[in-house]
């Protein structure tokens, strides 16, 4: 049975919902939860959707794990990052913050130079890429303004340096979330006393070990856009925070999907925040943790379906390429493009021909002399990265040549 929303059954049947709100706050599966939303006492029932949901995301989260293990190194390596960098062009795309994959690219290379010169989104990429790695404490205020200083301040004291916080955590002044025509449709909580008050409970509630994990995030989630703590950054902090507490509990590549969900399901993300920020909906929490968990279960079959499609083309394609017979150093070149194929299939445009070197442990000429021989063969396929070029294998002239044999 759907779980009824309070805030619609106050139009639709004004005695059900007199009714029915009272009875859920005084259920046996209702939790009752340490701040107030419009003015009434936070809750949330452990409802069958939940349940559901929860146990499917279990489910799939231990099916990646085998189809994963199935994969070499260097298509992880390469699907990793091609992920991670999806995944902060799109954060970024959410709050309006105009990124290219290029500049995003960039800033994680740049992690490894010495350079005193840091890009704008730096922080970003220092801090998804240690996403399953790093220890990050979310303890107290303090340490969440520190995430966010790491995170996203760089950039909106570049782009924006107005937004800057100006409290002694957080902010000081009001902060109203608006839609394009200007109507505001949320107002973060407000003076910075309140704040940090609610900030301390929402954490409480995150670290609060008798809740499910994924009810935890999920809370935690929904009250740091409700405090909306910042000027600016809110959403790509919370979005972190999420996929990085994924990330310690499932998978790690779930972490890097969240963002392409959330925009997938954009509606439905901001409706349940509008649903229970909503005082007719009493204080009701359950609508929020049943769409993000639909979030969270849609991401993990998204993953799922990638790696497998992925790992099933690349098999296909490399029977494909051992029935052409184009090469004289048959097992040589055959492993030399079994590796670019995972470029052509993992990656967002193919492999640098450093990356060769290493991965094969062989000199820049003896790499470049491969690299002819596909070419020659006519499968190769090579993408231009600044001064240096990037390369796979191309699939549909592989498919091609398989066409005229």
């Amino acid at each position: 049975m759907e779980y009824k929303v309070l805030s619609s059954l106050y139009y639709q049947n004004r005695s059900e919902y007199n009714i029915l709100s009272l009875q859920r706050k005084e259920s046996e599966f209702a939790i009752k939860l340490p701040f107030l939303i419009g003015g009434n006492t936070a809750f949330f029932c452990m409802c069958q959707e939940i349940y559901d949901t929860t146990y499917q995301i279990m489910k799939i989260d231990k099916d990646i794990l085998p189809l994963r293990e199935r994969l070499p190194t260097a298509a992880l390596d390469q699907f990793t990052k091609k992920c991670l960098i999806d995944e902060m062009k799109l954060t970024n795309d959410i709050e309006g913050v105009f990124s290219t994959r290029k500049e995003l690219s960039e800033a994680l290379d740049s992690l490894s130079q010495k350079s005193g010169h840091k890009s704008r989104f730096y922080g970003l990429a220092q801090k998804y890429s240690m996403l399953s790695r790093e220890y990050i404490p979310l303890k107290s205020c303090i340490d969440v303004r520190r995430l966010y200083d790491e995170l996203v301040l760089a950039e909106i004291l570049e782009e924006h340096p107005e937004n800057r916080p100006d409290g002694t955590i957080f902010r000081k002044e009001m902060n109203e979330v608006t839609t394009k025509t200007g109507k505001v449709i949320h107002r973060g909580a407000y003076p910075e006393k309140q704040i940090i008050e609610l900030m301390e409970n929402a954490l409480a509630v995150l670290n609060d070990s008798s809740l499910p994990v994924l009810i935890r995030i999920s809370l935690f989630h929904y009250l740091f856009g409700y405090i909306h703590p910042f000027y600016d950054g809110n959403g790509r902090t919370s979005r972190f925070i999420s996929s990085y507490l994924l990330a310690q509990e499932f998978d790690h590549l779930i972490g890097y999907g969240l963002s392409y969900t959330i925009k997938e399901n954009k509606k439905a993300y901001y409706n349940a925040f509008e649903i229970c920020n909503d005082k007719r909906n009493c204080g009701d929490l359950t609508p929020f943790i049943i769409t993000f968990l639909n979030i969270v279960y849609v991401s993990f079959v998204n993953l799922f379906q990638a790696l497998d499609k992925r790992k099933t083309a690349l098999e296909q394609n490399m029977d494909i390429l051992k029935k052409l017979n184009l090469f004289s150093d048959r097992d040589n070149m055959l492993d030399f493009c079994y590796v670019l194929m995972q470029g052509a299939l993992f990656s967002s445009d193919g492999i640098p021909q450093k990356e060769l070197c290493a991965v094969f442990n062989l000199s820049t000429s003896t790499i470049a002399k491969r690299l002819s021989e596909v070419e020659k063969a006519g499968i190769l396929k090579k993408h231009r990265d600044g001064h240096s070029f990037l390369y796979s294998i191309d699939l549909p002239n592989l498919s091609s040549l398989a066409e005229q044999q």
